[in-house]
């Protein structure tokens, strides 16, 4: 579902999903609630300070033993929300659905 205006489809959380942020290094984490979701980011709650997040990359993990989680880069802050995006693995950001069909029908035309 589209709301807020945003690009790509996101899934509203009924109820409270914790996950964690960690840093790139694996210094720092922080307990935090996932609010919204889609193929390219993410919106958090976030418990605790918000100092660290001023990292250009970290990862929020998905599970407690951390085998499920994305790489991250943090896009806006306000109070204890914050927006991130999703990074793949060429250290892009993830393309949204519609960028995607554009470049595999360039790449088909091809």
């Amino acid at each position: 579902m589209k709301f807020d205006g945003r690009k790509a489809s996101r899934v509203r959380m009924d109820h409270k999903q914790a996950v964690k942020l960690m840093g790139s290094d694996g210094t720092w984490r922080r307990s935090c609630f996932l609010l919204d979701v889609s193929q390219t980011g993410a919106k958090l709650e976030v418990e605790g300070t918000l100092d660290v997040l001023r990292a250009k990359e970290f990862f929020m993990l998905l599970s407690s033993t951390g085998l499920a989680y994305r790489r991250c880069e943090l896009v806006w802050v306000d109070g204890t929300t914050a927006g991130i995006h999703f990074i793949t693995a060429d250290g892009k950001r993830k393309p949204t659905s519609a960028q995607a069909a554009a470049a595999q029908n360039s790449a088909q035309s091809k």
